[in-house]
């Protein structure tokens, strides 16, 4: 294969739409689910994910949703009728795990993401939703993604949390407007 964008970029975007493909049509119902009736929800990721979270909070909060990013300095406490949701592409998050132990203590659900659904932190979750891309945890080997590392999982994200807002905007009766309504005007 050329090594020009233009190939390299049609090569990321077939693995990207392989990954789409691989969703079952229901993968999401779950997470939706519990997005839309959750109290409070917040949300964790490390890295390149925690970047992936981070935009997912900031259309979630768009949504009109109780939404925080853990590590904010304003995170509320969370409880029961509450959310935490957390980004574990490779499956393994000893800071998830720790976070997740304190979801549940406080009597909140726990929501994870993950490529690596029968890895250690997703086990710990009320409610697991698998995007089937590559991760650190699989990116050696044939058939490997031209996307280095977890780039695959962290662009998929990207992609998937846009269309699950789509289906949340539907099912919370919000539109186009009332988000943009919401968006910050400080920028």
């Amino acid at each position: 294969m050329p090594e020009t964008i233009p190939a390299l970029s049609l090569s990321a975007l077939d693995d990207l739409a392989g990954v789409v493909k691989a969703l079952p049509v229901d993968a999401a119902d779950g997470l939706i689910e519990a997005l839309a009736t959750a109290g409070r929800i917040a949300i964790y990721g490390a890295g390149r994910e925690g970047l992936q979270m981070r935009g997912l909070a900031m259309r979630l909060f768009h949504l009109g949703l109780d939404v925080h990013v853990v590590a904010d300095m304003t995170v509320p406490p969370i409880g029961p009728g509450d959310l935490l949701f957390v980004s574990s592409g490779p499956g393994a998050s000893n800071i998830g795990d720790a976070l997740i132990g304190v979801a549940r203590k406080a009597g909140a659900k726990v929501a994870v993401v993950t490529a690596q659904p029968e890895a250690r932190t997703p086990k710990l979750a009320d409610i697991v939703f698998t995007i089937p891309a590559q991760t650190m945890a699989d990116d050696r080997g044939g058939g490997v993604s031209v996307l280095p590392m977890g780039s695959l999982f962290e662009t998929a994200q990207m992609l998937v949390f846009e269309i699950i807002v789509l289906k949340l905007r539907n099912r919370l009766g919000e539109t186009a407007e009332t988000m943009r309504a919401r968006h910050t005007n400080l920028e």
